[in-house]
C-alpha cells in the first residue's frame, strides 16, 4: 500500500531496513537518497531516488532516544547553582533544592523538558528520580502523572534513584514492591562506586537490588563508577554479581567513567567481562566532562568518560545520554538530541557516518530501553522523522541545524519563527 509521498531525503543506510537488498549502496558518508511514502501514520514505501546533478537533499534521521535524564531536577541551576563545578558542590545544591521541591514544581519542569525533547526530535526518555528525601514523593507523583499524559506521544521510563545500600533495608524492599506495580515503565537504580570503590555495604545493597528486581521483573539502571578513581571497580562488581546470581532482567551501568583510566589490557578484560554478563552502558559525556577530573584548578589531562568504542568492540550495548540539564550537576543543555550528538562526536571520537557511531543515539539506545521500535525505517514502521537543514554530516556538525519533525505522518509546527533554510522550504506545512 502506498500513500502520501515525502520529498526526497538523505537517510543513513543504518536506519533503513537491512533486508531491503534491492536498494543501492550508500555513499561514502553512509547515506542513501530515498523517497518515503506513508499512510495512516506508518511507512508504506521506501524507494531509491536518483538526485539530479547539483541537487542538494536534506539529511534526515529517525527520532532519537534519550537513555538517561533527570527530569525532577532539570532547570534548577538558576536557584541552586554549583559554580565550582564539583561533585560535592552539586550534591550540596541538589540536597538544598530537595528541601523546597513540590509536585507542582517537578510537574512544570518535567512538562517543559518533555515539550523540548518532543519538538526537538526525541521519542523516548529514561529519567532517574530522586527517591529519598523530602522531595521524593512529590517527584514521583508528578512524573508518574506526566508518564500517563505523554504515553501516546513519548515513552517515559522512570528509575528509582537511591544509594544502592538502601535496597538491603526494609524500606528499600517496600519501595521496590510499591514501584513494581508500574510494570515496564519503572526500573530500580542506585549509586555505586562513587566517589570511592564499593564498600561491603554497597555489595550487600547491590545483591539485594538484583534479587529484588529479578523477582519483581524490574530492570536495573545504576549510577556506577562516576569517578576519576576506582578503576571500574563498581562495574566489575556488578558484572560478577549478575553472573553469580544469573540475573535475568536487563542491567544498565550508567556513567562507567573510571574504567576509562585503566591500562588498555585491563580495560579490555573488564569490557569483555561486562559483555559476558550482558550489561549495557549509558555514557554521559556532558556531565562527566564537566564534573570529573578537577585538580588544582588546572585543565584536566585525563577526562574520565565511559570508553564507548572499547565497550562496543567487546560486544557491550552502549547508548549516549544527556544526563543533567541546567541543574547543579551541569549548567547547560536543553534536551536537544542533536546537540548531544554534536558534542559527543569530538568528545568520544564517534563518527555518525559509521554504524557504531550513530547507534548510541538510535538503535542501540532503543535496544537498551527495550522499545518496541528500533528506529529503523521499514514498511509498517512509524512515519516519524527529524528532517534537518543540513545536506551532510559536516553541515550538521558545523552548526546547530534548523529542523522539521514528522510524527505519525504529520509535521509539527517549526520551533523557530525565523524562515527555514532552503533545504527545508520544500517540505509541506
Amino acid at each position: 500500500m502506498t500513500g502520501s509521498a515525502l520529498p526526497p531525503l538523505l537517510l543513513p543506510r543504518a536506519l533503513i531496513d537491512p533486508l531491503r537488498t534491492d536498494l543501492p549502496a550508500a555513499d561514502a558518508e553512509g547515506l542513501l537518497a530515498v523517497r518515503l511514502e506513508h499512510h495512516a501514520g506508518l511507512i508504506s514505501g521506501i524507494q531509491p531516488y536518483q538526485a539530479r546533478p547539483g541537487e542538494q537533499l536534506p539529511l534526515a534521521l529517525t527520532p532519537l532516544v534519550e537513555p538517561h535524564a533527570h527530569l525532577d531536577k532539570a532547570f534548577t541551576w538558576a536557584e541552586h547553582p554549583n559554580r565550582a563545578g564539583s561533585m560535592a558542590g552539586a550534591l550540596a545544591a541538589n540536597q538544598q533544592e530537595h528541601l523546597s521541591r513540590s509536585q507542582e514544581q517537578v510537574g512544570r519542569r518535567g512538562e517543559r523538558a518533555l515539550q523540548r525533547a518532543w519538538r526537538q526530535g526525541s521519542r523516548a526518555i529514561r529519567s532517574h528520580v530522586d527517591s529519598l528525601g523530602p522531595g521524593a514523593e512529590a517527584s514521583w507523583e508528578a512524573l508518574l502523572g506526566l508518564q500517563q499524559q505523554w504515553r501516546d506521544r513519548l515513552t517515559l521510563q522512570l528509575v528509582a534513584l537511591v544509594p544502592v545500600r538502601h535496597w538491603a533495608t526494609e524500606a528499600g524492599e517496600r519501595l521496590a514492591r510499591r514501584l513494581s506495580g508500574e510494570a515496564g515503565s519503572v526500573l530500580l537504580g542506585g549509586v555505586l562506586g562513587a566517589p570511592f570503590p564499593p564498600t561491603p555495604e554497597d555489595r550487600a545493597g547491590l545483591l539485594a537490588l538484583l534479587r529484588l528486581a529479578d523477582g519483581l521483573g524490574c530492570g536495573v539502571d545504576l549510577h556506577v563508577d562516576e569517578s576519576a578513581a576506582g578503576g571500574g571497580a563498581g562495574v566489575a562488581l556488578v558484572a560478577r554479581l549478575v553472573r553469580q546470581e544469573r540475573t535475568a532482567i536487563p542491567v544498565t551501568c550508567s556513567h562507567s567513567c573510571s574504567m576509562s583510566l585503566l591500562p588498555a589490557r585491563r580495560g579490555q578484560d573488564l569490557a569483555e567481562l561486562m559483555a559476558e554478563a550482558g550489561l549495557a552502558v549509558v555514557a554521559l559525556p556532558t556531565t562527566n566532562l564537566w564534573l570529573l577530573g578537577h585538580r588544582d584548578g588546572n585543565t584536566p589531562v585525563a577526562r574520565p568518560m565511559a570508553p564507548i568504542r572499547q565497550l562496543q568492540r567487546a560486544g557491550v550495548t552502549v547508548a549516549v545520554g544527556g544526563d543533567n540539564v541546567q541543574d547543579p550537576w551541569f549548567p547547560g543543555g536543553d534536551f536537544d538530541p542533536l546537540e548531544l550528538l554534536r558534542l559527543t562526536v569530538p568528545a568520544a571520537h564517534l563518527a555518525p557516518w559509521q554504524r557504531q557511531g550513530l547507534m548510541p543515539f538510535t538503535t542501540a539506545a532503543s535496544r537498551l530501553l527495550g522499545l518496541a521500535w528500533d528506529g529503523v525505517l521499514r514498511q509498517g514502521a512509524p512515519a516519524d522523522l527529524v528532517v534537518l537543514a543540513a545536506g551532510s554530516w559536516s553541515d550538521l556538525l558545523a552548526r546547530t541545524p534548523q529542523r522539521r519533525v514528522l510524527r505519525q505522518g504529520t509535521w509539527l509546527p517549526g520551533l523557530d519563527p525565523a524562515p527555514l533554510l532552503p533545504l527545508l522550504e520544500a517540505l509541506p506545512r
